[in-house]
Formats: structure tokens, C-alpha cells, sequence
């Protein structure tokens, strides 16, 4: 029974035991629940939009946001009932909640193995997940997030940086802060040391002659650089193709491979100097084979200068066509105004000079000469019939076949009136008859002569056209300023001089008109006729001693004077005059000599 009474508790008794055991309950709770600052295990009960409600026990709960689960590519898998390891910031906010944070718990799980990967100089393995301001956002180990500058991403600055996300590489930790949790990273750092160790690889066996394996990394106005290996290469423009270049890009690509062969190499400098073109056969070594003199070549114009076109008939082969060999007909004052830059065309090969790189083309010589049709067609003494091109002081040129013209010289223009300007009887696009005096084939000229379509009249001038003759209708060629020309016909012209010219009252002599003249004087020896309107028909006086000529403004002259000099004698008195003249000089001369 005493054990029994031992045994036995009273009601006080239970009830002081209940509250020693619950506050033993609760102090073991409290003991098993982490403090702040501290890494936990918990139990995903909730995901929501933007949150995560993670279960941590002891009746606690907390909210992470959902962004912390995000793997390297962006991507949220968690779901309810996955477990996690959550770091706690704070016990308790407003809503009752534990603040927890999986991204912290990532960075502290791994922060040891971090530290220790970059005290041994090992490198750490992650996935570029996003871009932030200033660089990206690396994914390491267990999720941690680390930060790659913009300058330590590659070896030169990358202008898209968004493709680079989800691309996984091997970084270098070059700077950690465990209590701010930062963790820097390069990439650059590897690729420095990737490139030293190749460079110098490069190097031991990099001769001038090899034929060498490159990478197009960078791309001028004058070349491009090509990554060999460690060390870069200049591929000049010059040395990118046997043909024309304009630009580099116009070539390549930055990213191309290529295969180049090293022109100069300087060890000390380490510059290195590379052809692209000297890999291939120089095409000029073909060029007199592959184009023999008078072939026709189709061929493409690359530029246009002053003074002609070149002509790519295949890459590195140019020809020139000069502007003299454009056009049988035209007068070419500018290569541009025929062709112009990327056109296809024909031409035809003049001549070839391989040693010096240069061929000779011809447009022109597609179509037929018109020389060679002119000469097998007219010969000396043919007459013709065409237009006149243009005057000069000294002649008048005339189209006679489509490239073909014929001067008719100043002194071939009239038998009876001196001409000292053509422009006095003639004007552009006249039409006109003449007579082929001469063919110049080696200077390609021809020339002509108007007076001569008539025989020489002065044979028969003093019986035909005696000083005094009258003419009803001689028809007025040409108004000038020192007076008019008039044919009294056809191969016989005179001159009226401004003196003597009376034009009707009210009226205006023009060209073609039929006037009444007088013939008033007739030089044989200058072969020049005049006449006049005024006085028709009326004796005139003659002078009691022959006057000196008074020389003519033009070819014409005053007509009085000349007037008075027909009257001075008969034909004969005044050729004996000459003649006396002339001996007398001559006698003098011997007399003196």
C-alpha cells in the first residue's frame, strides 16, 4: 500500500509537472529553430506569381521571391514540395512571415568551394543568364549569380552582348566579397593566356614563304588582321586579290577563315605582313595567250578617268580603252559620256604588254572604219555634195561620209574675189558641192575645192566681164561688213564694196536678191573683180597717171581706187607695166650684186 501511496499523485502535483513540460517543450523548440543569419532546410508549400512560400518548421514560414529560383536560362521549375535550403534574414516581418532568401543560402553553400577555386587559381564553369547594367549575369555553382564585366568578357569590346546569354564558359574569379556576397568574374584573363600560349607556339615555327591558317579579326579601309594563331597579320588591300579591291569588305567578313601566305616577318617587332593573292597564279602570265591582238572580249568597266575606261576582262586582267578609240565618228570629250561604271561591254583588243600589265582596247574597232569605206569609194577629182561641219579662219570643213570630212581651203573657195574669212561666203550646215583635190591616207585628211567644180575663167575674164559691163541680175551671196558679194555666174563672183552699194529707197539688199551691177575693174594679176550700183551705164574719167593700189580692209578694198586703176590702160599696157617693172627690179639687183 505504500508503494501505492508512493505511486499516487495529487492533482497539484499533475498539474505542476504540465507546466515544467511544456516549458521544456518550448525551450527545445526554440533551441531546435535557426536564428537569423543562419542557413536552414525548408519545404516549398506554396508558388505563387511573384513569391515562394517556403515552410521551415517550427509552425514558421517564410516568402522568397520567385526570380531566386530562376535557373541560367531564365527558367522557374520549382513546385510544392521540393526541398530547399533557405538562408533566414529576418524572424519575423509584418505579416507574421520569416524573411528567407534561397539565393543567399546558394551563395554561402558555395562560398567556401568559391574561395578555395580561387586561391588554388582554378577556374569555375557557369552559364551567362541575363544582361545587367554594365556586363551580364553569370550562373555558377548551386545557382549562385556572379558578375562578368563588359571589359572582361573577350579580348576586344563586344557590341551585342545578347548573344552571349546562355552561352556556358569557363571564368576566372578575380574578385569575392563574402560578406557583401559579390563574386566577380573575367573570361578575358583566360583568353590573354590562351592566346600567350599560342603566340608563342605561332612563333617557333612562323617563317616568310609559308602558307599559314588564319581568321579574319578585324577589318580597315587599307586591309584586314588576321588572327594566325596568338598574333595578328596584316593583309593589305593591295595583296587581297590579282583584281581591283575597293574596299576589304568587299572581300571578307570578320569571322572568315582564310588561308594566306607570309610575305615578311619580323621577329623582333613580331609584324607579320600577309598575301592573299600570291597563294594563286598571277593572271598575266597567261594574259598575250589568252588575249592576242584584234580578239574580241566581253569585260566589265571598273573606273572611268579623263582620258578613258579600264576594263576588268577577268580578275587581276584590266584593259584601257583610251577616248580616242571610242568612236569612229564622235568626238568624245568624256569617257562617261559613252559608258559608265559596272557596265558589261565588248571591245576588242588593240595590243598586249604583259611584261608591263598593261592591254590596249578598242571600241570603236567593232564597227567599220569609215576611212576604208570613204577611200574605197571617192577618189581624187570625184565631186561631192555635203554640209558644212565648221569654218576656221584658214578653211571650210565639210562632212562628206558619216567620219569623213574634206577641207576646201580659203584660196580654193571663189576664182574672182580674194577670201580672207570663209565665214564671209559660207555658214555652218550650208550645203555644198566640191571636188576631191587630194586623199592624205596617212594623216587621214582630205581636201577640197569649190572653184574648181568651173574652169578657171580668167582666160576669157576681160572678153566676158570688161570693165563697164553691165549685168541686170547677179544675185547677192553675202552681205559683209566692207560690202556685198554678188555671183554674176556660177564660178564667177565680185565684190561690191560699201562705196559703191545703192540700195533702194526704203529697201534692204539681202541675200538672194537679183541687183543691177557694173563691172568697174578687173585685176589679172590678183585675179579680183569688182563692181559697183552706182553710176550705171555712165562714161568715167580717165585719170591722167595710174594711182597706187590702196589695199582692201577684208578682200575688198575701196572701189574708186580700183575703179581708176581698170581705167589707167588696156590689158595689154598694164601687163607690159609689170612686166617693165619686174625686169627693172631684176637689173637693179644684178647691178648691185
Amino acid at each position: 500500500m505504500a508503494s501505492n501511496a508512493n505511486v499516487e499523485m495529487t492533482g497539484s502535483d499533475m498539474g505542476s509537472g504540465m507546466e515544467s513540460f511544456a516549458a521544456l517543450f518550448e525551450q527545445r523548440v526554440e533551441s531546435d529553430f535557426a536564428r537569423e543569419g543562419e542557413i536552414i532546410a525548408g519545404t516549398v508549400v506554396q508558388v505563387g506569381r511573384d513569391s515562394v512560400v517556403v515552410d521551415i518548421g517550427g509552425k514558421s514560414e517564410g516568402v522568397i521571391p520567385l526570380r531566386e529560383f530562376a535557373d541560367a536560362t531564365g527558367q522557374v521549375g520549382v513546385k510544392p514540395g521540393d526541398k530547399v535550403d533557405v538562408y533566414i534574414e529576418s524572424r519575423e516581418n509584418d505579416d507574421g512571415l520569416v524573411t528567407l532568401s534561397k539565393e543567399k543560402a546558394d551563395k554561402m553553400k558555395v562560398w567556401d568551394e568559391i574561395s578555395n577555386a580561387c586561391e588554388a587559381d582554378e577556374l569555375i564553369e557557369g552559364t551567362i543568364s541575363q544582361r545587367v547594367k554594365g556586363g551580364l549575369s553569370v550562373t555558377i555553382r548551386g545557382g549562385v549569380k556572379a558578375f562578368l564585366p563588359g571589359s572582361q568578357v573577350d579580348l576586344r569590346p563586344i557590341r551585342n552582348l545578347d548573344k552571349l546569354i546562355g552561352q556556358t564558359y569557363k571564368f576566372k574569379v578575380i574578385k569575392f566579397n563574402k560578406k557583401r556576397g559579390n563574386i566577380v568574374l573575367s573570361r578575358r584573363v583566360l583568353l590573354e593566356r590562351e592566346r600567350d600560349e599560342m603566340k608563342q607556339k605561332t612563333l617557333e615555327t612562323l617563317t616568310e614563304g609559308m602558307t599559314v591558317k588564319g581568321t579574319i579579326k578585324n577589318i580597315t579601309e587599307y586591309g584586314a588582321f588576321v588572327d594566325l594563331g596568338g598574333i595578328d597579320g596584316l593583309l593589305h588591300i593591295t595583296d587581297m586579290s590579282w583584281g581591283r579591291v575597293n574596299h576589304p569588305n568587299e572581300v571578307f567578313n570578320v569571322g572568315d577563315e582564310v588561308t594566306v601566305k607570309v610575305l615578311k616577318y619580323n621577329p623582333e617587332t613580331e609584324r607579320v605582313s600577309l598575301g592573299l593573292k600570291q597563294t594563286q597564279e598571277d593572271p598575266w602570265n597567261h594574259a598575250e595567250e589568252a588575249y592576242p591582238a584584234g580578239k574580241k572580249v566581253r569585260g566589265k568597266v571598273m573606273s572611268i578617268t579623263d582620258y578613258g575606261a579600264f576594263v576588268e576582262l577577268e580578275p587581276g586582267v584590266e584593259g584601257l580603252i583610251h577616248v580616242s578609240e571610242m568612236s569612229w565618228t564622235k568626238k568624245v570629250k568624256h569617257p562617261s559620256k559613252l559608258l559608265e561604271v559596272g557596265q558589261e561591254i565588248e571591245c576588242q583588243v588593240l595590243e598586249v604588254d604583259a611584261r608591263a600589265k598593261r592591254i590596249s582596247l578598242g571600241l570603236k574597232q567593232l564597227e567599220p572604219d569609215p576611212w576604208m569605206l570613204f577611200t574605197d569609194k571617192y577618189h581624187p577629182g570625184d565631186k561631192i555634195a555635203g554640209k558644212v561641219r565648221s569654218l576656221t579662219d584658214y578653211g571650210v570643213f565639210v562632212g562628206i561620209e558619216e567620219g569623213v570630212d574634206g577641207m576646201v581651203h580659203k584660196s580654193d573657195l571663189s576664182w574672182s574675189v580674194r577670201v580672207n574669212n570663209p565665214s564671209d561666203l559660207h555658214h555652218k550646215g550650208d550645203d555644198v558641192e566640191a571636188i576631191i583635190l587630194s586623199i592624205n591616207h596617212d594623216e587621214k585628211k582630205v581636201s577640197l575645192g569649190i572653184k574648181q567644180l568651173w574652169d578657171d575663167p580668167w582666160p576669157t575674164m576681160l572678153s566676158e566681164f570688161a570693165p563697164g559691163r553691165v549685168i541686170d541680175e547677179s544675185q547677192v551671196i553675202s552681205i559683209v561688213e566692207y560690202g556685198i558679194f554678188v555671183r554674176l555666174r556660177e564660178g564667177v563672183e565680185a565684190l561690191i564694196s560699201t562705196g559703191d552699194i545703192l540700195e533702194p529707197e526704203g529697201t534692204k539688199i539681202k541675200v538672194g536678191d537679183l541687183v543691177k551691177v557694173e563691172i568697174s575693174s578687173v585685176d589679172t594679176i590678183e585675179r579680183r573683180l569688182f563692181a559697183t550700183m552706182k553710176n550705171i551705164g555712165v562714161e568715167k574719167p580717165q585719170p591722167a597717171e595710174r594711182p597706187k593700189r590702196a589695199k582692201s580692209a577684208g578682200g575688198g578694198g575701196s572701189a574708186a581706187a580700183e575703179e581708176e586703176k581698170s581705167v589707167a590702160g588696156t590689158v595689154g599696157d598694164l601687163i607690159r607695166e609689170k612686166l617693165a617693172g619686174k625686169l627693172d627690179l631684176k637689173n637693179k639687183t644684178k647691178d648691185q650684186e
